[in-house]
């Protein structure tokens, strides 16, 4: 039972593993001056209040006060699939020859099969020990 479930536990772990290494996605963050205002992983960040009024600003000095930065953190793009063709000799010789052993590993048992095992025993009036009072001593 508990072999079953640690099995399904760690099937899911690297299946999520894989699934985690694969996507990619951004971080935004938008600075006013230098201080960070917000920050968004799946969605666009929200502007502070100077927005319209360093759109006036820019107009006078060229110069911006809020800057938005974007880090891109981009997953696994190819996933690495081997066949068997790509081992050695040596190595398909080696997993074929084990794979072979470790399914005759498990072979079942002959069933068994047990002549009396629909017999049912004849019902006891007395005991015939305790009537002839034969006891092994």
């Amino acid at each position: 039972m508990i072999k079953k479930l640690l099995h399904k536990g760690f099937s899911a772990l690297l299946a999520l593993l894989v699934l985690f290494s694969t996507v990619s996605f951004t971080i935004e963050k938008h600075f006013c001056g230098d201080v960070l205002v917000d920050v968004s992983v799946f969605t666009e960040v929200d502007k502070c209040a100077m927005e319209a009024y360093e759109i006036a600003l820019e107009k006078i000095t060229k110069k911006k006060c809020c800057k938005d930065v974007v880090d891109v953190i981009e997953g696994q793009d190819e996933l690495k699939f081997s066949s068997f063709e790509d081992l050695d000799f040596e190595q398909q010789q080696f997993i074929a020859s084990f794979a072979y052993t470790y399914i005759n590993l498990f072979k079942a048992l002959p069933k068994l099969i047990i002549p009396h095992k629909d017999y049912s025993p004849p019902n006891l009036v007395t005991d015939i020990h305790v009537l002839d009072q034969v006891f092994i001593i």
